[in-house]
């Protein structure tokens, strides 16, 4: 997929200002930043606009604040914690529109950051409102897209900002695309998709356009217990989506007529409460008690999962394959990190979907052992459904 990126614009930058949605929804601990790994994520694209003498505006959304200004989800917090890591002048402004932004920018010199307050406060964002977009828009010279786990929403500042501005794909964006574009396109045989997470239904757009595509299926999860439901099993109070019985049932159907291996577990780690002192214990899927429920993968599965993978040149994992937060229940996740770094050293291309996939590769100390790690949970999810994202959108060089 080729972009008109930063990269593409060669006029002077030097002065310019320059308006660059990032994605700072990061996890907060009361006021504190509990994880900074989306704010590093776009420290390549701001050395850039740095280097080139830009005066930077960063605009993003943090949390649910439903249009209003709810102090618990402002950015001076976060703005704060980008100046400790970076050692970069960062400034930050109470709103993202207004005179007081216009100020701000005239007065900061080249290569500050400014961050500006959370998108949202404002209901129009969510609403991708065109005057919004324009006032936004109004103090600055170019517009650059670097946010990939926001651009599967259209909103003001991904969508309606790019018909204000000149516009252009930052590099954590081209980055992003590269990756899954790999993996979505040009993946090389054998492809494996590893599912995981609580719920088909999150998933059934990416098993519907995959399944053509890949010769391995590894369920893991809570959703692993929908399928195995369907196939007659009987799973206690483990999570289940009647509902996608059907589907699961479908599926399973669909992969066998096109000789696609679709791996289910064989054990499971159980226990009657989901807690870091539960009492689990490993049973056999045909095994599991009626108080109890399914929390990760057992030790048999998680050996024969590793050895299908082994073989596998492309991976694409998206879901945990239980309640990684919590000790007893972590190792099956561990397992298949495990594997995914050898499978990378081996030269395989190893791609985590984003999300709770992700929180659980770096929590493990993985993310550095694979081939790439998204930042993009649902955008990651509607590209491989086969979706257009419209935060990307403006930004498609057709090249017939």
């Amino acid at each position: 997929m080729n972009l008109r990126s930063l990269a593409d614009f060669d006029g002077d930058l030097k002065g310019k200002k320059v308006l660059l949605r990032v994605d700072f929804n990061v996890p907060m601990d009361g006021r504190s930043v509990a994880d900074d790994t989306r704010i590093v994520a776009h420290v390549p694209t701001l050395r850039t606009l740095r280097e080139r003498g830009a005066v930077i505006g960063l605009c993003s959304h943090l949390g649910r604040p439903k249009g209003k200004r709810a102090m618990e989800f402002s950015l001076k917090p976060v703005a704060s914690r980008l100046g400790d890591l970076t050692h970069w002048p960062v400034t930050f402004v109470g709103d993202c529109i207004g005179s007081d932004v216009r100020e701000e920018l005239e007065r900061s010199s080249e290569g500050t950051l400014v961050v500006l307050e959370n998108l949202r406060f404002h209901p129009e964002e969510e609403k991708n409102d065109e005057a919004f977009a324009r006032s936004l828009a109004d103090p600055f010279d170019i517009f650059v897209m670097d946010a990939f786990s926001a651009a599967h929403r259209a909103h003001a500042s991904t969508s309606a900002v790019t018909r204000c501005l000149p516009s252009y794909a930052g590099s954590l964006l081209v980055r992003e695309l590269e990756a899954l574009g790999q993996v979505r396109d040009h993946s090389q045989a054998p492809f494996a998709l590893i599912l995981g997470g609580a719920k088909i239904s999150d998933k059934i757009g990416v098993l519907n356009n995959l399944l053509d595509r890949v010769q391995l299926i590894i369920i893991g999860g809570g959703m692993a217990f929908t399928f195995l439901k369907a196939k007659g099993y009987s799973i206690g109070r483990s999570l289940c989506e009647t509902e996608k019985l059907d589907f699961a049932a479908a599926m399973l159907d669909k992969a066998l007529r096109r000789n696609v291996t679709l791996l289910l577990p064989e054990d499971v780690v159980v226990a009657t409460e989901v807690s870091p002192q539960a009492k689990a214990r490993t049973v056999s899927i045909d095994e599991i008690p009626n108080d109890a429920m399914g929390l990760d993968i057992g030790p048999v599965t998680a050996q024969r999962y590793s050895e299908h993978l082994k073989k596998a040149k492309t991976i694409l994992w998206n879901g945990p394959m239980g309640v990684f937060e919590m000790e007893p229940f972590a190792e099956g996740t561990r397992r298949i990190c495990e594997i995914l770094s050898e499978v990378t050293l081996e030269g395989g291309f190893t791609v985590i979907g984003g999300g709770d996939t992700a929180a659980a590769v770096n929590r493990l100390g993985y993310g550095d052992k694979v081939s790439h790690v998204s930042t993009g949970g649902g955008a990651s999810l509607e590209f491989f459904e086969g979706k257009v994202l419209p935060g990307v959108e403006p930004y498609m060089i057709n090249d017939c």
